[in-house]
């Protein structure tokens, strides 16, 4: 497996594609679906699914064109299911002035092991930045995918609605920093990092 990131949208969302040399996943489309759709085309990949880690407005832009393109399904937690159809709860209305509105999810995750033709993962519930944040964790590539929840030397924001400090803090103690320290985080936003790098030098949330 391989795996692209490409930044995307008006917050320079981190985009991944996870692929081999036929099929691929996308996690978290936050925009430019079009150029997205270029590279799938140069790079002759199929896409399978497309997995949200959440649904605020810069990790969606460009779901609803590609799901209709390639008619694929999308993926997320239970918790935000209604927020893809609701402006005022994506925060694209507040942030962009604009409305960003998509078609209700298809497939409605909770924390457990699941698989999309070749791809596994393990899926993590890790709310604090959002009620219904999670990650997906690829044992066999070492590979979290974080969403906003940790980044390299930061963590996500815990100021609109549903989010929350002692959460998140929990989250990453209890959940995320219980990895091995070689797992290689791959975040909503900015570069990768480990696990072991974040216990070690994460300001906002020290290991314990």
């Amino acid at each position: 497996m391989e795996i692209k990131q490409i930044p995307l949208g008006p917050l320079g969302t981190n985009c991944y594609l996870v692929h081999n040399s036929e099929q691929v996943i996308i996690i978290d489309p936050g925009g430019d679906g079009k150029r997205l759709m270029n590279w799938l085309a140069e790079n002759n990949l199929k896409p399978i699914a497309i997995l949200l880690t959440h649904a605020h407005f810069d990790h969606i832009g460009a779901v609803e064109l590609l799901r209709t393109h390639y008619n694929i399904k999308v993926y997320m937690h239970k918790e935000e299911a209604t927020w893809l159809e609701d402006p005022s709860l994506n925060r694209s209305l507040a942030f962009i002035g604009e409305e960003i509105i998509t078609s209700a999810p298809d497939v409605l995750l909770g924390p457990g092991n699941f698989s999309i033709g070749p791809f596994e993962f393990d899926v993590l519930y890790t709310p604090g930045h959002s009620p219904g944040s999670i990650s997906y964790l690829m044992q066999a590539e070492k590979a979290i995918f974080s969403g906003d929840v940790l980044f390299n030397r930061g963590i996500g924001r815990t100021d609109l609605p549903g989010g929350d400090f002692a959460t998140l803090q929990d989250t990453i103690w209890n959940t995320l920093y219980k990895l091995a320290n070689e797992i290689m985080v791959y975040p909503g936003h900015g570069p990768t990092t480990t696990i072991g790098e974040e216990k070690r030098y994460n300001p906002f949330i020290p290991q314990k």
